[in-house]
């Protein structure tokens, strides 16, 4: 499988989230950028969770649809043609970090997986990662640490 290059503007790779960017701020999703998106790519899939929650993985962000002529998304935005579907909050879109104060600093996991075709439509949310993982013909990972 080969990599997609995942950045943001706003961490670097295992780099602290800005407070911005959490419940604790604002709650705006962070600015992302990304390169290396195979020609034969059908759709993108933007996943963010929270391994170390003490539920276990938490989901914060999960967008389907991701056009793969685009090269990121703005702050607070949506990238273009995603579909926002309900994160571990039970909202829509973006939910920021908000681990148990006085844990150790909480790993989010920031995955866009290239699909050579699109996921169906009627594909529950707890099964889209799993899908877009095995399907997947590239994928690519950053990593941001926040603590309370």
């Amino acid at each position: 499988m080969s990599g997609i290059e995942l950045k943001s503007s706003a961490f670097a790779d295992h780099d602290i989230v800005p407070r911005r960017y959490s419940k604790d701020g604002d709650d705006v999703s962070p600015p992302l950028t990304w390169s290396g998106i195979p020609d034969d790519t059908a759709e993108l899939v933007l996943v963010c969770e929270d391994p170390d929650a003490p539920s276990g993985d938490f989901l914060h962000w999960l967008v389907t649809g991701i056009s793969p002529d685009t090269d990121g998304v703005a702050a607070g935005g949506t990238p273009a043609g995603g579909t926002p579907r309900r994160n571990g909050y039970g909202d829509t879109g973006w939910g920021g970090p908000r681990p148990p104060a006085g844990d150790p600093a909480h790993r989010y996991f920031f995955r866009l997986y290239a699909l050579p075709e699109p996921l169906p439509r009627d594909v529950p949310e707890k099964e889209i990662r799993s899908r877009a993982a095995g399907l997947a013909t590239a994928s690519g990972t950053l990593v941001g640490l926040y603590q309370r």
